[in-house]
């Protein structure tokens, strides 16, 4: 497919570029069923945005439903023409949109909670976070299970940008700043078209970057009773294999992806 920056829609080249939704599913259905010895049914997405995932999840098992939150109306409204609209009707009418705050959902309770894309480090203030936390633990049900994503390593504190091609575009991860005192941290997502047009700063995130043990204190903080991180393997070259395994210790890396499973 051919783009430009005048024709492509940020969306698409951003679930494109960014987002594996099917694998991801896959990843936190045998984390459940691993920890509790059954399927989840019932599944949140925080932070959801087009709720790609949220889709996903629904189509998995014919008792699956979702519910996506974000404040973002217009985001939401896209998720739902381009995404939801696609499902068949009986599936469509298992994904539910919440335009509100996570700091406000607490009904109804679910099994599995799923902040991912690193959403949750626009929260820059310890308290913040863990107040999210709590948020989050009240949600859940008895059993269940709350999954986030981190990344890390030396280079994710450098001013840089790194390029990936993409089918008709290129993808580039441009982080702006990084300041060492309080771990804050600017980045971009442009995008670059053959024909020589860019779209800049489709999308801007001002967050803390976090480390995995802050994270797992501030779960511990507000209530969670276990925490395991779920490395990610690397290839020959040294790029992520997309195979995430637990690990209590790991050696530091130019740059990570990991995952949080966190137990009530």
């Amino acid at each position: 497919m051919k783009y430009t920056a005048k024709t492509a829609d940020k969306f698409v080249l951003y679930q494109n570029a960014v987002q594996s939704a099917d694998a991801e599913v896959d990843f936190i259905d045998r984390l459940y069923k691993k920890a509790y010895g059954r399927p989840a049914l019932h599944f949140r997405e925080d932070f959801c945005g087009t709720q790609l995932i949220s889709c996903e999840w629904a189509k998995l098992r014919k008792e699956n439903e979702a519910w996506g939150v974000d404040l973002d109306q217009p985001t939401l409204d896209w998720g739902r023409d381009h995404n939801i609209s696609k499902l068949k009707p009986d599936v469509a009418a298992r994904v539910h949109q919440l335009h509100q705050n996570v700091f406000h959902v607490i009904k109804p309770k679910v099994e599995i909670i799923g902040a991912f894309n690193f959403s949750y480090f626009i929260f820059k203030e310890r308290r913040t976070l863990v107040t999210y936390f709590k948020a989050v633990r009240k949600s859940l049900a008895s059993e269940g299970l709350f999954v986030l994503d981190c990344y890390g390593g030396w280079e994710s504190q450098q001013v840089m940008q790194e390029k990936t091609k993409h089918d008709g575009f290129t993808y580039i991860w441009d982080q702006a700043a990084y300041d060492p005192i309080n771990d804050h941290t600017l980045c971009h997502i442009h995008f670059k078209f053959p024909d020589g047009t860019k779209m800049k700063k489709a999308f801007t995130y001002d967050w803390r970057l976090w480390t995995l043990g802050g994270i797992r204190d501030c779960l511990f903080d507000a209530g969670f009773s276990k925490t395991d991180v779920y490395w990610e393997g690397t290839t020959k070259k040294g790029e992520g294999d997309g195979q995430f395994r637990k690990t209590k210790e790991a050696e530091n890396e130019p740059g990570w992806i990991a995952y949080i499973a966190a137990m009530p």
